[in-house]
C-alpha cells in the first residue's frame, strides 16, 4: 500500500458536485492499494499513521500525533498511486489492486484507523472525486507499506 499523507487544516470530497465528506485539522490520506497487498498491510501502515508525529509541540517542534491536536483523517482511494510511467507517456496502472479486493483493503485501512482512535470520513471508491485541501505547512509525507517501517 501507498499512502499520501498531507497534513491539512481542512479537506474535503466533492462526488458529481456534492460535498460528501470533509475534516478540519488533520490528515488527508490518498491511498493506493498494489496487487500485492495483505491485510497486514493495511493494518500497519494505518497504525502507522495514526501515529506519525508531524503536528507542532509548544516549541515548535513536530511532536505530536493526530490524537494529540484532535485531529481527524479524510481517506480517499487513489489507485493511480500505483501509476507507472517509465516507459511511454501513458501510466500503466497493472501493479494496482483489481478493484474489489482494494475496496476491501482499503475499507479495512480505514477500520484499523478507527480502531486506532482516529475519527475516519472518506471518499466514494471508485467515484471521479474532486478534493479540496488546505495543506498545512506545507506537510507531506510518502508511506509505502513495503517499504521497511
Amino acid at each position: 500500500m501507498r499512502a499520501v499523507i498531507q497534513r491539512v487544516t481542512s479537506a474535503s470530497v466533492r462526488v458529481g458536485g456534492e460535498r460528501v465528506s470533509s475534516i478540519g485539522r488533520g490528515f488527508l490520506i490518498l491511498l493506493g492499494v498494489g496487487a500485492e497487498d495483505t491485510d497486514k498491510d493495511a493494518a500497519d501502515l494505518a497504525a502507522r499513521c495514526v501515529a506519525l508525529r508531524v503536528f507542532e509541540d509548544d516549541s515548535g517542534r513536530m511532536n505530536r500525533a493526530l490524537a494529540d491536536v484532535g485531529g481527524e483523517i479524510l481517506a480517499v482511494s487513489q489507485f493511480t498511486l500505483f501509476g507507472d510511467a517509465r516507459h511511454g507517456r501513458r501510466p500503466s496502472f497493472t501493479a494496482a489492486m483489481e478493484p474489489v479486493e482494494a475496496k476491501r483493503l482499503y475499507e479495512l485501512f480505514c477500520e484499523a484507523c478507527r480502531q486506532n482512535g482516529a475519527p475516519v470520513q472518506t471518499g466514494v471508491f471508485r467515484a471521479d472525486m474532486q478534493v479540496e485541501l488546505i495543506n498545512d505547512g506545507p506537510v507531506t509525507i510518502l508511506m509505502d507499506s513495503r517499504k521497511a517501517f
